[in-house]
């Protein structure tokens, strides 16, 4: 048996070991495995129930980490995307208002239709021709997005009719969130491994005496331990409604955030680790690995959920010596008991994930750097993404304008050609996105 699982996963070619993958996977799972609990939060405020977003998050990460690492032979672990599925919750259902059953199928859709255009490496072309500065701008400000989710649910930022947002003043429950960021950013600098799940259980302990001894509202009651899945959610979507007129924007928004979330993930992690192709110029098994995170997506959808994509935490494991397909199949089946602990996770207060959404969003802040702030034409449409997308409270109103403008800017200085046809097609998509909006 062993030796069957070295030569499936070709170990040896790789100069791996089985100990240094099934060490690669542990500790991926580690560094993702906040997932369980942020994800289900987040996607249970557009009134599907909780215990079956914690299935459909379980199912999705491991289904779509067992096809990577079986069929692309690559170690890096899929997941449901916090920025995806904030855009899902906050932008469509809870700000547009479309059904969860119409933005599930529309997510079903997004799937398939990426599956047959990275058959024709199509989507890849899609993505790649979208400026760096654009692209870059776009990662900052769905971490900015993400970031004051988290203030919001901790209630540090509340609404206020003089000035539209205001830091609210300090109370036990933002105290509690303030102590826990504190404490999260201070495991991170010690290094622990697995440090933003340790910091969920830390601060939901914390949460225990609110409402108690301290504090207006109870924040952590005890809902018991174990609990079968709840598969309520499975092929719910509504797939013919969700393909009306009316809903392609939503379609098109959908796959519009996924398709540079999706790549953007892939590339980043082959760049970083780095896994390259013998010629050393493209990421190992890209296209496999892009049918891989179609599948996903297509997954999600079906299961309940929101766009699923690779997730750089996979990096953690790379540098700690994963190589194969079996970093993926050990992280994913160590996902598998969290199945069985929905209402354990359903007790961990709103506060407790706060902090996390806060740091993640602070990681993605860094692509800043690589934005040519010295050129204009570069400059302006990128702040215009990032500035956007947080005061719009929509990623998608960021994207549209900052290709616009983008575009704009180009044809006026006369440097038209530099915009590809793939550009110009996703621009044409853009100005149909807003007179399908205003009209």
């Amino acid at each position: 048996m062993k030796k069957f699982v070295q030569t499936f996963f070709e170990v040896e070619k790789y100069r791996s070991s089985l100990r240094q993958e099934l060490i690669a996977g542990l500790t991926t799972f580690l560094s993702m495995a906040y997932i369980v609990s942020v994800h289900p939060q987040i996607l249970s405020q557009t009134g599907m129930p909780f215990s079956a977003c914690v299935t459909a998050t379980i199912s999705v990460c491991f289904f779509s980490s067992i096809a990577m690492g079986i069929y692309a032979n690559n170690p890096i672990l899929l997941g449901p995307s916090l920025s995806l599925s904030s855009f899902f919750t906050f932008t469509l259902v809870k700000s547009q208002g479309v059904p969860w059953e119409i933005a599930l199928g529309a997510t079903f859709w997004v799937g398939v239709v990426f599956f047959i255009l990275s058959l024709f490496k199509i989507r890849e072309k899609l993505a790649l021709s979208v400026p760096h500065s654009i692209k870059n701008a776009l990662v900052c400000g769905i971490g900015l997005f993400i970031a004051f989710i988290g203030l919001k649910e901790s209630s540090l930022i509340v609404h206020s009719d003089e000035t539209f947002l205001k830091a609210h003043s300090l109370t036990a429950e933002n105290g509690t969130f303030l102590i826990g960021l504190a404490i999260t950013c201070l495991m991170l600098v010690l290094r622990l491994k697995g440090a933003l799940l340790l910091s969920i259980v830390v601060v939901s302990l914390m949460c225990f005496p609110l409402g108690r001894f301290w504090g207006e509202k109870t924040l952590l009651n005890y809902k018991g331990v174990f609990s079968l899945p709840d598969w309520s959610l499975f092929a719910q979507m509504d797939l013919l409604g969700s393909l009306q007129y009316s809903f392609w924007p939503v379609l098109f928004s959908i796959a519009f955030v996924d398709l540079f979330e999706s790549l953007g993930g892939v590339l980043g992690i082959a760049k970083s680790g780095p896994l390259v192709s013998e010629d050393g110029i493209q990421p190992r098994g890209l296209k496999k690995s892009l049918l891989v995170d179609a599948f996903a997506t297509a997954w999600a959808g079906l299961s309940g959920s929101s766009s699923a994509l690779c997730f750089l935490e996979s990096l953690s494991g790379i540098r700690a010596g994963g190589k194969t397909g079996l970093t993926a199949l050990t992280g994913a089946f160590l996902f598998l008991p969290f199945l069985f602990l929905s209402p354990l996770l359903s007790m961990i207060p709103h506060i407790a994930t706060a902090p996390v959404l806060v740091v993640i969003g602070s990681y993605m802040m860094k692509s800043a750097v690589d934005i040519e702030w010295d050129k204009p034409e570069e400059a302006l449409p990128a702040f215009i993404v990032i500035l956007l997308i947080p005061l719009s409270f929509s990623i998608i109103q960021g994207i549209i304008w900052g290709f616009l403008f983008y575009a704009a800017l180009k044809l006026v200085m006369g440097k038209g050609r530099e915009l590809s046809p793939y550009m110009y097609c996703l621009c044409f998509f853009c100005v149909l996105f807003l007179v399908g909006e205003w009209f």
